[in-house]
């Protein structure tokens, strides 16, 4: 009997998976976020030992058992991070061929059919990552606000933050977006709150994205605006990274993965609007099921076994132990 190992390393959590051939998930751990642009390489290395400790126990398997590994890693964005992600994965101990790319492939790997279309991630922050019939891959650059990539959670937060200045400023009409921000910040007041921000007193935090959405549920124009503009924004990305693969006349499957899609068609509908714009025959699906597979797909690929063949199985018994 072969086993395979799945890890996907995210920016706020870290989930490892060992599957047997058939599809079976018999081993599940988990840690926090590993991102090495926030934690450093050693925190990287941590959750990874954690995670990998903790399915390997679940499973019974002696890690000289694995015949491939896969990582999906959030901050292994490029060519020159590659090395260092390597020798972190390799102080697990593992025997068995192993592929580290960026976590972006794991929603396309565990949900796209054979792994071919885009996938749209949008967790505390965004990115997209494709591949084409024919191998051609696309790619956003992964970086939020800097480079102009939006529909995170953190972008939503900034976005939000705009609209309660609009209303401080009054450009638009008053929002129920002021006294959650304000709330949620400690500040005093909106000049207590503008003045803070501006000086480092107080901090944007990813999670005021639920206050936006809860509020956009509530009906405020401009959270609903927000939500609108951000489901657009991921709709971007999409049609992006589906022209770099050459399939934006062609049926692409568009898996949205990430905690932001749980708004629904707060950001679904406006995401669907652009991308079919643009790419007419898209089909844009709900990933239905932990990315970690996608990990260990992409594991299986390592010594050339067909993960595709057993992925259904693989998803429905993962869901049963990541929480």
């Amino acid at each position: 009997m072969k086993f395979f190992l799945g890890i996907d390393v995210g920016s706020s959590k870290t989930h490892a998976l060992i599957v047997d051939e058939k599809g079976q998930c018999i081993g599940f751990g988990k840690s926090g976020g590993g991102n090495h642009q926030g934690v450093g390489y050693e925190g990287t290395e941590r959750v990874l030992r954690d995670s990998f400790e903790g399915a390997l126990n679940m499973s019974g398997v002696d890690k000289a058992q694995i015949a491939g590994a896969g990582f999906g890693v959030a901050g292994c964005d490029f060519p020159s991070d590659r090395e260092q992600h390597l020798q972190a994965i390799a102080r697990l101990g593992l025997h068995c061929p192993v592929e580290v790319v960026n976590d972006g492939w794991n929603g396309l790997f565990a949900g796209a059919t054979r792994g071919i279309g885009v996938n749209v991630t949008a967790g505390s922050s965004n990115n997209a990552r494709g591949r084409g019939p024919n191998g051609q891959e696309g790619r956003i650059v992964g970086n939020g606000i800097t480079f102009g990539e939006f529909g995170g959670a953190y972008e939503i937060a900034a976005r939000g933050l705009q609209m309660v200045n609009y209303a401080w400023i009054q450009r638009i009409p008053p929002t129920a977006l002021t006294p959650l921000y304000i709330e949620a910040l400690g500040a005093k007041n909106e000049m207590d709150l503008v003045e803070g921000l501006s000086n480092g007193q107080y901090h944007l935090f990813h999670h005021l994205s639920i206050k936006v959405i809860e509020a956009a549920r509530a009906g405020d124009t401009a959270a609903r605006e927000v939500a609108r503009w951000a489901g657009e924004e991921l709709g971007w990305l999409a049609v992006a990274v589906a022209r770099q693969i050459e399939m934006e006349h062609e049926a692409v499957e568009v898996i949205q993965s990430g905690s932001i899609f749980e708004a629904g068609e707060l950001i679904t509908e406006p995401m669907r609007e652009l991308v079919l714009r643009h790419c007419p025959r898209a089909k844009l699906m709900r990933l239905d099921g932990p990315p970690v597979v996608g990990a260990v797909i992409l594991g299986m690929e390592q010594i050339g076994f067909d993960g595709y063949l057993v992925r259904d199985h693989m998803v429905r018994t993962a869901k049963e132990l990541v929480q």
